[in-house]
């Protein structure tokens, strides 16, 4: 059976771009912060099944939780970098954008005492016009990305990249590795199944049955990610948000962890340099998982 690469994006409830225009970065420090509790829930779920994954972590978190980042590194599961503002790369200048992902990077390096190779874009905002960010990731030491998503979507997506994981070619002539976003084929349409909203809100048959496309008709692994809140159906409501803001975001909440439990034990899963090393695309280390 393949092995797959699980991720969790770790951020809170407030930090997501469905509520950029309605809650400000000012405002992070004075909200419920979730994060903590709802990660160790996650890492308690993934103890329970065996199963060991990446951690992608907003530098804004590991600061704040110095403790919760050791306590992934210390059970095994890789812990990679999510910037640290969550802004969408697109919107920032690439001096600004070094400076986060630097910072992001050493704090959580500082946590874990070990190095830090993976990275992901906040809303996988690495678009074509920010694929300038992918040279400043290879400066700063990564050795792959996640943050393509191979969609056309009007926030993020490069429609028609890759949907596989390779060597990429950066804007300097450089190369650097991809694990794109999963997308799975029916017919003539192609649809998001890497996790995230489109899993709570599709049917779960429609997403395993993409998914298994891409094990048992394709041949190659897929990535999956979710985020700590989406197994939080407790957590506070922004009820002056867009309504289509609002049902993307607490569509299925209640139902998001039984779902996972269930994924565990449908698919195999591992990390995301487990599986590019398995694949020929990394060298095989012992410095992040």
């Amino acid at each position: 059976m393949i092995r797959n690469a699980m991720t969790v994006d770790v951020e809170d409830w407030f930090q997501v771009a469905a509520f950029f225009d309605h809650i400000s970065r000012r405002d992070w420090a004075t909200l419920e912060y979730r994060a903590e509790r709802n990660t160790d829930r996650v890492l308690e779920v993934f103890s329970r099944h065996g199963v060991i994954g990446t951690f992608f972590v907003l530098g804004w978190v590991a600061e704040r939780s110095p403790e919760l980042i050791r306590r992934i590194h210390a059970a095994g599961h890789e812990v990679a970098c999510h910037g640290m503002s969550h802004e969408f790369v697109y919107r920032q200048s690439p001096d600004v954008f070094r400076e986060e992902t630097r910072r992001s990077k050493r704090i959580i390096e500082d946590a874990i005492g070990a190095q830090v190779t993976g990275y992901r874009a906040s809303t996988y905002s690495i678009t074509r016009q920010a694929l300038w960010a992918l040279d400043i990731l290879v400066d700063e030491g990564f050795q792959y990305d996640s943050s393509i998503f191979p969609v056309r979507h009007p926030q993020y997506g490069i429609p028609g990249a890759s949907r596989e994981p390779g060597i990429m070619s950066t804007p300097n002539g450089r190369s650097i590795v991809e694990f794109p976003l999963s997308t799975a084929k029916f017919g003539p349409v192609e649809l998001p199944v890497a996790g995230g909203g489109y899993f709570r809100i599709l049917p779960y048959w429609l997403t395993t049955a993409g998914l298994r496309s891409l094990n048992q008709r394709e041949g190659r692994p897929f990535i999956f990610y979710f985020h700590p809140w989406e197994i939080d159906p407790g957590q506070p409501r922004v009820e002056h948000a867009k309504l289509s803001s609002r049902l993307r975001h607490y569509t299925n909440l209640s139902i998001c962890e039984a779902r996972l439990i269930r994924l565990l034990g449908d698919f195999q899963f591992t990390t995301v340099r487990d599986v590019l090393e398995g694949r020929g695309l990394l060298r095989r280390t012992s410095v992040a998982a």
